[in-house]
């Protein structure tokens, strides 16, 4: 009668026990998830393709367009050049005059052509010189007459020795709805050899290049 009896509470123990039992073996084959595969559902987000992504710069001298020619051929998408409707003298002492006249008041110059399809756009590259600290005026202009809301940018500039200066605070306080990344600034000697430069960054911001 006894083993009779003990026979019976093993067999509940062990109905009551092996759930649990089960839960913990399954935890330990499954793992841990973790967080970024909480944040996203368990699936990476996909990088935006070449028909979305707009490699868009202002030029002066040619070298901020020798960068984004790389970065284009990098990434693809659409290549745009942003021209003014007056072009700044080539008198190198009165286009810096100019350029810190519009800087101080505030002066947005015509632009004379269009992007196309600009609100299909996910990733904008835009690249431009360092005239006093910041970006170019025309490049100001640019940001004000389209909506960057949920869109990507990455900043690039050409330089003397100013690097990036305050452009990108000056990027985020035009396109308050955009995710601004880290931009990358080469020195205007370099611009014609910066593919290796170009290349490290994009692997630094995380945004896929052509295979």
């Amino acid at each position: 009668m006894k083993r009779l009896v003990l026979s019976f509470l093993l067999i509940i123990m062990d109905l009551f026990l092996s759930p649990g039992l089960q839960a913990q073996q399954n935890a330990t084959v499954q793992g841990p998830i973790s967080s970024s595969a909480a944040r996203t559902g368990g699936s990476k987000a996909k990088p935006a393709p070449e028909s979305r992504v707009l490699v868009v710069y202002f030029s002066y001298s040619g070298n901020t367009r020798e960068v984004a020619r790389t970065i284009h051929n990098q990434v693809g998408g659409q290549l745009f050049e942003i021209q003014t409707v007056n072009p700044y003298p080539r008198d190198y002492d009165a286009v810096v005059k100019q350029a810190k006249q519009e800087l101080e008041t505030g002066y947005r110059p015509r632009l004379k052509n269009q992007v196309a399809d600009f609100a299909t756009c996910q990733v904008v590259y835009l690249g431009y010189p360092n005239w006093w600290g910041t970006m170019p005026m025309p490049v100001a202009t640019f940001l004000s007459e389209h909506d960057f809301s949920g869109k990507i940018i990455a900043p690039f500039c050409t330089h003397e020795g100013s690097r990036l200066g305050r452009s990108v605070a000056d990027i985020q306080k035009l396109c308050p709805g955009a995710t601004v990344l880290e931009g990358l600034a080469i020195r205007g000697r370099d611009a014609k050899k910066a593919q290796g430069d170009v290349s490290a960054w994009l692997r630094g911001i995380q945004m896929p290049v052509r295979k």
